[in-house]
């Protein structure tokens, strides 16, 4: 050849060439491009709003972060009860956060939630929080527990339970109290008992709102002396230097709160993957902070000991597993169903 030196350039400048293609090409397959975008909904019972709403955006941003796709929320807050209602009746929620457990139940058995939600962490319950009373600063009515709840003049205010699972809470917090003999002058383990003074306590209730948040909001609007109501809203409420003070009562139930992907609305819209990724991040470090800033025990070990401070011990703490109230399905049928014990207690306190 005339000239090899040319051939030896020729044949490396090709393999240049060659290795800058590949590398080229390489990059622009690692380049992600973005999915299509998503909407989820969010139906939740009313008193954790404040929370999901700075967790949203954590979520939305960490999904696009690893994912390169826009998720889009529409959230909806209401009484558990009237937000599971909702749900069976069409309202097209893939991800529900609810105040009892029968209201996820209650979706599931109208066929939209098809597995079996307890097996998620922590049984599916992503914080919990205990039964407690809001009171006016300094006290003034010297409500120290549930007994005080029953002596004349003392305006109550507690969410109405034919829509609110707080009132629930708050119903079973203070039967179950009286039944393990942790209420001054009531017998324990006399459901008749039970029943008579949670009868004295409801005549002293003034208003039964809608939901929790709206009961809390109209005490500190000045309606009534005491709340029944989360100790996370009372907590988040103090940290917002509202004008309450807790009271912890002697005995409280614990309360556990609920989420569950809803199987048949993720399936119709195609959000499946999003939305067990959302209620998997409820349990992240991160929100798990949000719930605990705002007032909610926590299950992260770390959080929960960096926020104990926060939570007043209750000396006789029981779950709605005790043996005296004997789990949901007991409780739903004879305390909350036709003729049980709240529904006949609250008539004779209305004198029906």
């Amino acid at each position: 050849m005339k000239y090899p030196h040319l051939a030896f350039v020729l044949v490396l400048l090709s393999t240049i060439l060659a290795a800058c293609g590949s590398s080229s090409s390489s990059a622009a397959s690692a380049t992600p491009t973005n999915a299509p975008d998503v909407n989820l909904t969010l139906a939740a019972y009313s008193t954790p709003q404040d929370a999901y709403k700075q967790i949203v955006p954590l979520f939305t941003a960490q999904w696009q972060e690893q994912h390169h796709q826009n998720v889009t929320f529409k959230q909806s807050f209401q009484g558990s009860g009237a937000q599971s209602r909702a749900v069976i009746n069409g309202f097209p929620a893939d991800v529900v956060a609810l105040s009892v457990a029968p209201d996820v139940d209650a979706i599931k058995k109208a066929g939209l939630i098809t597995h079996d939600w307890t097996t998620l962490t922590n049984k599916g319950f992503v914080y919990t929080s205990v039964v407690a009373l809001a009171v006016r600063p300094g006290n003034p009515k010297g409500i120290h527990d549930w007994a005080d709840l029953a002596k004349p003049g003392i305006q109550i205010l507690t969410p109405d339970a034919r829509t609110s699972g707080g009132a629930q809470w708050n119903i079973l917090a203070l039967y179950g109290a009286a039944l393990r003999g942790q209420v001054t002058g009531v017998a324990g383990g006399d459901p008749a008992a039970a029943k008579t003074f949670l009868t004295a306590v409801l005549k002293n209730v003034k208003a039964f709102d809608k939901d929790g948040q709206t009961s809390l909001t109209n005490f500190e609007n000045g309606v009534g002396d005491v709340a029944i109501t989360y100790e996370s809203s009372i907590i988040q409420d103090k940290k917002a230097g509202k004008a309450e003070d807790l009271v912890t009562p002697t005995s409280s139930i614990l309360i556990q709160n609920p989420v569950a992907v809803v199987d048949a609305n993720v399936d119709q819209h195609g959000t499946r993957t999003q939305a067990e990724a959302f209620v998997q991040f409820l349990f992240s470090a991160k929100a798990q902070q949000i719930f605990a800033d705002s007032g909610q025990r926590v299950l992260d070990p770390t959080i929960a000991a960096a926020t104990a401070a926060d939570h007043p011990k209750v000396a006789d703490q029981f779950t709605i597993d005790d043996p005296l109230l004997g789990g949901w399905s007991k409780v739903t049928s004879q305390i909350f169903g036709t003729g049980g014990v709240y529904p006949t207690a609250l008539a004779a306190a209305q004198g029906a």
